[in-house]
């Protein structure tokens, strides 16, 4: 990457890391991927039991060798059945830590996050102790209008494309409320494979440092 891209996009990174300390969730920064599990092995203790949302962000930084630790207790869902995969939904709550992405951070310090089986946001809002989301610089956003859009235009359709969900979005590239008039948060399409069914916006929390942020300064998931 040019250093002077590469500068611009640090104190992008910087303006929300801040502002997301101002919202009462701690921030950190990696410089790569390859940063990430330094980091988040130091925001985790041996006996944790840990889990995680489905993330590509997650996968691209290597954490498997880390999680896979003896030291921990990880509940890895790529290795259940749909069964299991379904209870451990409900188990998560009880997690000492769960990792995830966020569809979007706005530049203001705010997560906007958006799911189908909405087992990610619920976890994020609510349950386990800690929760730890790591994001590429790619998902910064001017403001929720903006992650919307992300949402819409980028998110949707690549994780539709690759859950091999029935959607509009799949089959088009984007959501077919873009094409409305006035196109709403929760415009989509009515379809049974539609992933946009519930919405989080993750402002000022009560319970500080919950919630950590590791930014990338590079591009991670979708």
């Amino acid at each position: 990457m040019d250093n002077n891209v590469k500068e611009i996009i640090t104190r992008r990174i910087m303006k929300t890391g801040e502002n997301l300390k101002k919202n009462n969730m701690e921030f950190y920064y990696a410089e790569t991927a390859c940063d990430v599990p330094a980091i988040v092995e130091s925001l985790i203790k041996e006996g944790d039991v840990i889990t995680n949302g489905g993330t590509m962000s997650m996968k691209e930084c290597g954490l498997a060798e880390l999680l896979a630790s003896p030291k921990y207790q990880y509940l890895d869902r790529s290795k259940m059945t749909p069964e299991e995969v379904a209870q451990l939904y409900i188990r998560a709550f009880s997690a000492d830590v769960y990792i995830s992405s966020s569809n979007a951070i706005t530049e203001d310090g705010v997560l906007y996050n958006v799911d189908g089986n909405s087992n990610r946001i619920a976890a994020i809002a609510f349950g386990p102790k800690s929760v730890i989301i790591i994001a590429g610089y790619n998902k910064i956003v001017r403001d929720l209008k903006e992650a919307e859009l992300r949402v819409k235009e980028i998110a949707a359709p690549a994780n539709c494309i690759r859950l091999d969900c029935p959607t509009y979005c799949k089959e088009k590239g984007e959501c077919v409320s873009l094409s409305k008039d006035n196109c709403q948060m929760s415009d989509g399409c009515n379809g049974d494979g539609r992933i946009c069914c519930n919405y989080l916006i993750s402002a000022h929390q009560r319970h500080k440092g919950r919630i950590k942020v590791i930014l990338v300064g590079q591009e991670l998931g979708y």
